[in-house]
């Protein structure tokens, strides 16, 4: 049963997958050219960037606060929006920090089978006056990604391993292509930006900045 005042019109269609989140009546599509590599690289480069002269940390104000990593999403973690079980569906997944809250009554981080889901979380935490940590989605450009297809529709592989993720800031999403996630069209990310632009060439959809996703990007995302 779905939270968050999402009606979740894609669930019924979802929950039938197999635990595995590819159901036997799916047949591969494609694969990408690139191998899986370690995203903690990035992670690493940007929090070397970020010390401070004295190499005691993170500067941020008073006091100097790493930023969390990713973790690894496995049967025990439910999507804080829909309540799906994340590695049983299809699809981009995404995690999200918050200083000194626990979301949804659970340890760090909120946790989403969807990247749309994620946004929507986080436009109300932000309103509510939530200091984000980290936001992590999975980076396409560093895992070797199947398309899928069943019941018509074209899947792309979920994949939820801690060095999958990578920081949401840096990448460039293809939103609303015809290519779906575990909640339908979504916001597919790729930490390199040509990588963007030949998936919106030849699945549609468009590409966009992370400063760039609205309110209204998410609202159009949920109603498809």
């Amino acid at each position: 049963m779905c939270t968050e005042d999402h009606s979740c019109a894609a669930c019924e269609h979802d929950q039938s997958m197999e635990s595995d989140g590819r159901g036997q009546s799916r047949s591969e599509v494609g694969l990408t050219r690139r191998a899986a590599v370690a995203g903690g690289v990035g992670i690493a480069a940007w929090l070397a960037g970020c010390l401070d002269s004295d190499g005691g940390g993170l500067v941020g104000g008073d006091e100097t606060t790493a930023q969390p990593d990713p973790i690894t999403l496995t049967q025990e973690h439910s999507c804080d929006i829909c309540g799906m079980v994340i590695p049983n569906h299809p699809g981009p997944s995404a995690e999200v920090f918050y200083a000194d809250e626990q979301p949804s009554d659970h340890e760090n981080p909120a946790r989403f089978c969807s990247t749309w889901e994620a946004f929507k979380y986080d436009f109300k935490r932000d309103n509510r006056g939530w200091e984000r940590q980290a936001f992590y989605v999975t980076d396409y450009s560093t895992v070797e990604y199947e398309l899928l297809t069943d019941a018509g529709d074209t899947l792309i592989s979920a994949h939820v391993e801690s060095e999958a993720f990578t920081d949401a800031t840096d990448v460039t999403f293809v939103a609303g292509s015809n290519v779906k996630g575990a909640m339908g069209k979504d916001l597919i990310g790729f930490s390199e930006q040509g990588d963007a632009e030949a998936f919106e060439s030849e699945h549609g959809g468009q590409v966009v900045a992370f400063e760039d996703v609205s309110e209204t990007t998410i609202q159009q995302l949920a109603s498809q």
